[in-house]
């Protein structure tokens, strides 16, 4: 089974996300956004960036 993304509304009444592995472990968590089409949007934006991306290793 596959990881899902959901999309909720958080205490001050903005839109987020998570990204849960297919073992419920939450493994990414998104912004607030303004509006529940906003944060459907991130989660679009993170397949688009996700596929194909490579690790780096960095200092910082």
């Amino acid at each position: 089974m596959a990881g899902k993304f959901e999309v909720y509304e958080d205490r001050g009444g903005k839109f987020r996300f998570r990204l849960k592995a297919s073992n419920g472990q939450v493994v990414a968590v998104g912004e607030a956004y303004e509006s529940r089409s906003a944060a459907h949007k991130g989660c679009e934006a993170v397949q688009r960036a996700a596929e194909g991306a490579t690790v780096v290793e960095t200092d910082a």
